[in-house]
């Protein structure tokens, strides 16, 4: 089988669905069909340097530059290449795919549906307009969790009978160093951890509120590390974390080395993940896989990804949250019965698991296809 894929989240600094992209890919290649990798602009080539595996880079860097060789380049690329079944990674498929061409599209999430006060204006006018077509022209379309796969199917009853649950899996993070390691980000004590891109979505001005409201004694007992890039918003989290009072108590570390990544989760006591909606949430597979267990939300998709080894809270309510942070902040009981379920709840997702049934998708896709030609 000869893959296409849009793999245009590999040029840029990897966060969720770069990573899932790239992750997804490398698990690919250990089968023996062929992979051919389209991006809009150059990556680094060592890092795909995969057995049966093409990649092809194109000179686009704009916005507009990159949504013109989506529909442009990339077909063309992959009629050239002759390939059996294409698959948009992010959300989207070219509209100039030929007609005789199976494909696949994943959806990751439905932010712009659901949670749309959380996106840049941009991002989900493009996405309530670009998705949509893309699950109409989709012969399957992929879903991160069951969740996600609820939502599509409200929104999209059409495509009711097209809709796969593909679960991510654990990414393999680099070996992690000492507790020592992470002075030169500040960090030189007990602590819990939040991962991920400061945006609106990630709830973290009632996440700081509620660690605000805490007792003294009780933010001594571990700081709170946020560890991520800016995204958008006008998530000031250094003007927050003045205003209450908490420079000491709030530790910005901003995007990461995977190595500090790798670190910053062996040490933690738990994960906080309080966001309003999420199609899946890796960091807490990551977290639970190094035995790390979970605060997060009692919403979306995040239930059915922390398992038992989380402690669910009201991601609107202050109170909630700050309820759940005194839990795993002062009782070391409870805190360790989840951490024993960490390991084992991780272990249900694994990127060759999530190979494997993707590759039943894309023959499903291509049968698909045939039936109807």
């Amino acid at each position: 089988m000869r893959i296409g894929i849009d793999a245009r989240l590999l040029c840029e600094p990897l966060t969720g669905i770069g990573r899932y992209t790239k992750e997804l890919c490398q698990a690919l290649t250990a089968y023996r069909d062929h992979l051919y990798l389209y991006t809009p602009k150059s990556v680094t080539a060592s890092q795909w340097d995969l057995p049966n595996t093409t990649l092809r880079s194109g000179s686009s860097r704009t916005r507009i530059g990159k949504m013109l060789w989506s529909q442009s380049v990339l077909p063309w690329w992959a009629m050239q290449d002759q390939v059996d079944v294409f698959w948009g990674a992010t959300h989207r498929l070219p509209r100039f795919l030929p007609p005789s061409m199976p494909r696949v599209v994943t959806i990751h999430d439905l932010v712009w549906k659901f949670a749309a006060e959380t996106m840049r204006p941009t991002s989900r006018f493009l996405e309530s307009r670009l998705m949509p077509p893309a699950i109409r022209a989709a012969d399957r379309v992929i879903a991160d969790s069951q969740s996600t796969a609820n939502d599509i199917c409200a929104v999209f009853p059409q495509a009711r009978d097209k809709v796969r649950v593909v679960h991510l899996g654990v990414s393999e993070l680099v070996a992690s160093e000492g507790i020592d390691s992470l002075r030169p980000l500040g960090i030189d004590g007990p602590y819990f951890l939040f991962v991920g891109t400061l945006e609106p979505r990630k709830n973290l001005r009632r996440l700081l509120n509620a660690y605000a409201r805490l007792s003294p004694s009780v933010r001594a007992s571990a700081r709170c590390v946020i560890a991520g890039g800016k995204g958008w918003g006008d998530v000031d989290l250094k003007q927050l974390r003045s205003e209450l009072g908490l420079e000491r108590d709030v530790v910005l570390t901003g995007y990461v080395s995977d190595v500090q990544l790798a670190t910053l989760y062996e040490h933690a006591k738990f994960l906080v993940m309080p966001s309003l909606y999420e199609g899946f949430g890796l960091p807490l597979i990551e977290s639970m896989s190094r035995g790390v267990p979970v605060l997060t939300s009692d919403c979306s998709s995040l239930p059915e990804v922390a398992g038992d080894a989380g402690l669910l809270v009201d991601p609107h309510d202050e109170q909630s949250i700050g309820e759940g942070l005194s839990v795993l902040l002062t009782d070391e009981a409870r805190l360790a019965s989840l951490a024993a379920r960490a390991r084992p709840n991780a272990q249900r997702f694994t990127w060759a698991k999530a190979a494997s049934e993707s590759m039943k998708v894309f023959e499903e896709a291509i049968l698909e296809r045939r039936s109807r030609k």
